[in-house]
């Protein structure tokens, strides 16, 4: 790998940090905009659900997302703040459908302390200014003038350093906010204050309270006629304004979010730790305030957000979460049989937070899957991700009985679209059409034979169409449906593989008999036939030269010698012989073109597929190629997708194969075994495909570019922190905890879960001491032990120790499909990571980096060793081996390499990087460079000085590479998302995976120096004809950042903004073209080619 890194997107965000509705697109509609983290997403509500508008990325990680109107304007206006200073405010233009920036500004200061809780954006509800809470002690006020421009912003000194939450309140003449803080004796308090903005000062305001519930934390501000302040604890609710107290016990509880109901204020959802949904309703009379009642209503998500969108007297809440899947639900008015009253329309899959994740071949086809341990308490889970390509279903039916064949037909030459279905079983054939409905419904060709299995099918000139069954070849009028010409096969013998095109009709009947026909006008014409020596698998006669609907060429599969032969039409005269080798019939034969490429696919009955060039002229075969695509035999099908030609491999894993810059690329198809497809381009459904499933047929249409897809998700009701996988015992060892969140106390059990690798059921479970806590989990074998274990490190976390002086290190052997201990070994500290190391265990506890040996002892048992150790580490968090080097990630202390003496039986530090970094993440890309991701979202590189003269430069890692990603890294993995070739360019690129704490999946590739040149230059272009979303520059989103300094960007690209460069209109591709001077072809062709990454 190289110093120059591409770093790309794979699946964006899905944690839903921040949601707000109102009528952004347009007056009368009612939209809800949802930010996760660094996207925004505009859908509309609609009576069928909500509708996407717009996904946008923002250059910031959004700390504020609210709408507000200002005077005079008929629609509201999104104001936007950024963790790293930045503000927008956007409107929206209904002509474009895109969005405007009215105002944007930095409202970073000089000095100043971040506040610990968090940034806090406020909009006063008059419009009179928006109010910040950044940094400890200052409020910062950016008013509004009369026509609703923002003037310039300043500073106002805030006693309250400890603050909680600061809320604007409803109906005061002059804007008064209420600030919730902690003082230095941990009590809680709310105050109020108006603000002077012509005086730039706060004045005291009208009312306070004292002494609040000890978990009060979130304010709710109630609009008119109540007024007044809505304050949430952990233990009370109360409602409190200048005349009024009101107080009702809960359940402890931690509220995160709510969601008003009604415009009063009178009712309000809110969403606590647990995911339970409560209506908080405030009893009154008139404008006098009586008390408050609560009412649960059910369980959701854990809830991040809520926002109630009511539409058409119905309840409707989205539930926007981080620690699960968002959820679109409806509240109903009688409860069911659970006494819940929620009902879950719509959920939105969530992989965050991902706390760690392993890249598998489950199936052992060369096709990786990562399976990540995503989401937290209750909503943990196990995903399964997968790059493939996306079946968008639009119709399906259900068939029983066992498909042989589909094929779709038209009802005239030139009718640009199909009208029929053909479907075949074992003994009969059924028609199936449109109807003026656009539904599939059965119909009949009176000239078909209808009893009897078919064979083959295809539409024919002189508007016919053709029928291939065991007995004859029939011609019939595509217009009147009746039959026209039959030939029937010779007395004795039966059609046994068939094949057609428009004109030519190519047959076997036993025995090696090859017949080849060709269609004319109401007659079918026997004009050859050949003897072969073995029984025939499969035929094609695919055109692939200039004329259409005639081929040259015949391709013949064959049983006994498996060869693969080409024969010329109409003579058939035997052209080439290919012997396949092996025991495996070829099972289905294409003769196809890609990009002008003629090609001769032969599928094997065992999943594998053979493609060799063509030599139209010759019927030469050359550059045979073996790739596995599944395991059970393939049937091959070409079809056009935006006219390019591709083929659709049905199998128990479907795969699409296409051509892209000349080379054959594979995609795997995200449904399960596929027996049949064709393609099915009718009025209703154009560019579609029929495919054929166990007893259903689905019609749907297919995504160009394969990506990221969550193939399944594996509830687990508890948070899964850790998984590993042994391929030996073809298990997943994952190490979780389950939150008791019923009890006072929100007990926790932690245990080691074994699951079965292809089924993802539990089939055994170790449970961990009370206090025992599992930090890091490994699959490996020792030196002279043919035997795979299971380790596991763990720290004892004692609710008086800050941090842990014990944990254990225990092996697992599994047997039965059952997790044995077979050794334990004790530790002074918490185990955060253990590596197989040349034979042995490697471990971090606490400080110290410490390496065991796997002993035999006398009596035959065995038991881990101390051998040696390394000091000098505040923690030592993550560690990665290459050979006998160790790098180390610290809590504060970057990165550092150790080195393994073997003769000293010593681990010695060689090299460290001498910046403070707090690592959440480290992962080796070369004997030379070290890849780290840290605590304030950023990424760098740093580099081994093995060369250089001084001993001094030797000792210090040199930073070659920063880069601000914007994502909580928590784990990095060596490999690749995509089948890889290794004929591609691509197949060449090394490339290491990373999950976050927001779900992005993540691949950071090593370019070589030319190609990170040609797309710097093109970055750079981009940026001047890419404007970020309200004017937030890209430049500074990407430049390292952290307390002490922000640097440029250095040897990273951004591959979002690259590959954003095939979205650009032509016009805007020209304007970059010229720049680069390289075509926009060319452009297209090697972004293209880097999306394969992913």
């Amino acid at each position: 790998m190289s110093i120059w890194n591409y770093v790309v997107t794979a699946h964006k965000p899905t944690n839903v940090t921040h949601s707000c509705v109102g009528n952004f697109t347009s007056p009368q509609k009612l939209n809800l905009i949802v930010a996760k983290c660094t996207r925004i997403e505009v859908h509309l509500l609609t009576p069928q659900g909500l509708q996407p508008m717009l996904d946008v990325p923002i250059y910031g990680r959004i700390a504020t997302l609210e709408l507000f109107r200002p005077h005079g304007e008929a629609q509201d206006f999104l104001f936007i703040a950024t963790e790293r200073y930045k503000f927008c405010v956007l409107q929206w233009d209904a002509e474009t459908s895109e969005l405007i920036t009215r105002a944007m500004g930095d409202v970073s200061d000089r000095i100043g302390r971040p506040t610990d809780n968090g940034q806090i954006g406020i909009i006063d509800p008059d419009c009179r200014l928006i109010g910040l809470h950044l940094y400890d002690g200052l409020f910062k006020v950016i008013p509004f003038d009369n026509e609703g421009q923002l003037k310039e912003a300043f500073n106002i000194r805030l006693e309250e350093l400890q603050v909680l939450d600061i809320k604007f309140l409803y109906g005061c003449s002059k804007p008064t906010i209420m600030v919730l803080y902690q003082d230095n004796k941990d009590a809680r308090h709310v105050k109020t204050y108006e603000v002077a903005i012509k005086d730039k000062d706060f004045v005291e305001g009208p009312w306070s309270h004292n002494n609040l519930d000890n978990g009060a934390d979130l304010l709710i501000p109630v609009p008119p006629p109540l007024c007044g302040v809505i304050i949430i604890g952990e233990e009370t609710i109360v409602y409190c304004s200048a005349s009024a107290f009101k107080a009702i016990p809960i359940r402890p509880s931690i509220t995160r979010a709510y969601g008003r109901v009604d415009a009063d204020g009178s009712r309000y959802l809110l969403g606590d730790h647990a995911g339970l949904l409560h209506l908080l309703v405030i009893a009154h009379e008139k404008e006098k305030v009586k008390g408050l009642k609560i009412e649960l209503l059910g369980e959701t998500s854990i809830a991040s957000t809520v926002s109630y969108l009511s539409y058409l007297d119905n309840a409707f809440v989205y539930i926007g979460s981080s620690y699960g899947d968002s959820q679109l639900i409806k509240l109903n008015l009688q409860h069911d049989a659970k006494g819940s009253y929620v009902e879950v329309l719509e959920r939105y899959v969530n992989l965050g937070p991902i706390v760690d994740f392993c890249v598998v071949d489950r199936e052992r086809q060369g096709q990786v899957q990562v399976v990540t341990c995503s989401g937290a308490y209750k909503d943990g889970s196990l995903r399964i991700v997968r790059n493939g390509i996306d079946i968008n279903e639009q119709a399906s039916v259900e068939l029983q009985g066992i498909i042989t064949g589909m094929w779709s037909l038209r009802s005239s030459t030139d009718d640009p679209f199909d009208t029929f279905l053909v479907v075949s079983f074992i003994s009969e054939t059924r028609i199936l059409a449109m109807n003026l409905e656009d539904v599939l419904e059965e119909t009949e060709i009176d000239g078909f034979f209808s009893q009897v299995q078919t064979l083959f099918c295809h539409d024919a000139v002189y508007n016919q169409l053709v029928q291939v069954t065991s007995s004859s070849v029939r011609l019939v009028s595509s217009t009147s449906r009746e039959l026209r010409y039959e030939w029937n096969a010779p007395s004795g013998f039966s059609i046994n593989v068939a094949t057609t095109n428009a004109t030519q009709v190519l047959l076997a009947t036993g025995v090696g008999h090859l017949v080849y026909l060709e269609i004319g006008d109401g007659i079918l014409t026997e004009v050859k036939h050949a003897q072969l020596e073995y029984e025939i698998s499969c035929l094609d006669i695919n055109p692939i030269g200039e004329n259409p609907d005639y081929s040259q060429l015949a391709a013949v599969g064959m049983w006994t010698d498996i060869s693969v032969r080409i024969f010329s039409l109409p003579d058939l005269n035997l052209i080439t012989k290919e012997l396949l080798g092996g025991e495996i019939i070829p099972r289905s034969v294409l003769l196809c073109a890609f990009e002008g490429i003629s090609y001769l696919l032969c599928a094997l009955g065992d999943g594998h597929l053979l493609n060799f060039l063509l030599n139209t002229s010759t019927g030469e075969l050359t550059d045979r190629k073996k790739v596995s695509l599944g395991t059970q035999p393939i049937t091959l099908h070409t079809f056009s997708s935006k006219n390019t030609t591709r083929v659709f491999a049905a199998l128990d894993r479907p795969t699409v194969i296409y051509s892209r810059n000349k080379k054959l690329l594979y995609s795997n198809v995200n449904l399960k075994e596929v027996s049949h497809m064709c393609p099915f381009n009718s009025a209703a459904f154009p560019d579609s495909l029929a495919i054929a499933k166990e007893g259903e047929l689905t019609i749907g249409t297919i995504d160009d570019i394969p990506k990221l897809h969550i193939l399944r998700s594996i509830p687990l009701g508890e948070h899964a922190h850790r998984i590993c996988h042994q391929e030996q015992s073809r298990t997943f060892a994952i190490c979780s905890v389950k939150y008791n969140q019923s009890s006072p106390e929100d007990s926790e059990m932690h245990f080691i879960h074994l699951l079965d690798d292809q089924t993802f059921e539990f089939i055994s479970t170790y449970p961990l001491d009370t206090y025992d806590y599992a930090c890091s989990i490994l699959s490996c074998s020792f030196s002279d032990d043919n035997n795979v274990y299971y380790c596991v490190g763990t720290a004892c976390q004692l609710p008086e120790e800050n941090e842990p002086t014990k944990g254990r290190i225990l092996v697992f052997i599994v047997e039965d499909g059952k997790l044995q201990l077979i050794a334990e070994k004790e530790t002074k500290g918490s185990v955060y990571t253990l590596n197989a190391f040349n034979g042995k265990l490697l471990a971090a506890i606490n400080q110290k980096i410490q390496l065991y040996k796997w002993m035999l002892r006398d009596d035959g048992t065995r038991e881990l060793q101390s051998e040696c150790g390394h000091h000098g580490h505040i923690l030592a968090l993550y560690v990665q081996t290459r050979g006998d080097f160790i790098v180390v990630g610290d809590l504060m202390k970057s990165i550092s390499l150790l080195i393994y003496k073997h003769e000293e039986g010593a681990i010695e530090e060689c090299a460290r990087d001498y910046n403070a970094n707090w690592m959440s993440a480290v992962e080796i890309l070369d004997d030379d460079i070290y890849l780290g991701a840290e605590n304030n979202f950023n990424l760098f590189t740093v580099r081994k000085n093995s060369e250089d003269a001084t001993d001094e430069e030797r000792g210090r890692l040199e930073v070659v590479g920063e880069y601000h990603l914007g994502e909580f890294v928590k784990r990095f993995q060596l490999g690749s998302l995509v089948m890889r070739l290794l004929d591609s360019d691509v197949g060449q690129i090394p490339t290491a995976i990373f999950g976050t704490d927001n779900g992005v999946i993540g691949v950071i590739a090593s370019l070589p120096r030319e190609q990170y040149l040609f797309l710097e230059k093109l970055q750079s272009n981009l940026r001047k004809v890419i404007k970020g979303v309200g004017g937030l520059s890209h430049e500074h989103w990407r430049s390292f950042n952290n307390e002490k300094k922000t640097v440029d960007a250095r040897n990273f690209l951004d591959g979002d903004l690259i590959e954003s460069f095939l979205d650009l209109n032509r016009t805007k591709m020209d304007e970059i073209s010229k720049t680069m001077a390289a075509s926009v072809e060319e452009l297209c062709n090697r972004v293209e080619e880097l999306t394969r990454l992913h």
